[in-house]
């Protein structure tokens, strides 16, 4: 069985020379570009997903119902979704 480890300056080096691939550095969580998802297209997401686990398909008419729901505010979504987890008997 194999396991990873990460590679250390000495394997990047070698596999430059080698002049094969190389892997490139983790990347610097100092470095990332801030992005903010507004709470409208998180719920949006959620909600779909919500559906699907559920096992609904919204068809192409719904939306413009999923983006209005989406809208409310958190406390009714999370209503909409503790009624979906109910009647449809899975947990998150």
């Amino acid at each position: 069985m194999h396991t990873m480890t990460a590679p250390t300056a000495a394997d990047l080096t070698r596999s430059r020379d080698g002049q094969g691939d190389f892997l490139l550095p983790p990347p610097n969580p100092d470095e990332r570009v801030p992005c903010r998802i507004d709470p409208v297209d998180l719920r949006r997401l959620d909600l779909l997903a919500l559906l699907t686990a559920a096992g609904i398909a919204p068809s192409a008419g719904d939306r413009a119902a999923i983006d209005r729901l989406s809208e409310l505010p958190g406390s009714v979504h999370a209503a909409l979704h503790r009624w979906l987890e109910q009647a449809y008997g899975f947990c998150r």
